[in-house]
């Protein structure tokens, strides 16, 4: 069973954090797998694209990626509602993303320190990953 939930961030880092202590157990969310194809169609050239869809394939191999069902859907609901009466502009993916470690009673691992702040807002535990 997974204790953390990996976001796109630290996915997209990867060699580069170095210094973020990931746990032993994670899942990440079929939107991270959406946002690293995403990255994949939108590279500039090749060597970029073969980079990004190497590391698209590497993640899919290596992770189960969790759904966005109906308790993820009740979750979303509740950080969005809570991002609006914040004043805070969310990227919808990224408030999937917290609702999937919500849902799943999962901690958020990220690098995106407006994500975390979020999450925390909610309920969600964030991994120092700064």
């Amino acid at each position: 069973m997974s204790e953390a939930l990996l976001d796109t961030s630290v996915l997209i880092a990867g060699d580069q954090a170095g210094s973020v202590e990931l746990p032993e157990r994670a899942a990440i969310s079929v939107i991270s797998l959406g946002e690293l194809h995403a990255g994949v169609l939108r590279a500039r050239d090749r060597s970029s694209r073969m980079l990004r869809e190497d590391r698209f394939q590497a993640v899919r191999k290596a992770f189960d990626a969790l759904p966005v069902d109906a308790h993820v859907a009740h979750h979303y609901g509740e950080a969005l509602a809570w991002a609006r009466s914040e004043g805070r502009a969310a990227k919808a993916t990224d408030l999937l993303i917290i609702a999937t470690a919500a849902a799943g009673d999962l901690s958020l691992v990220t690098l995106d320190v407006g994500q975390a702040s979020v999450a925390r807002g909610v309920g969600v535990e964030v991994w120092h990953a700064q």
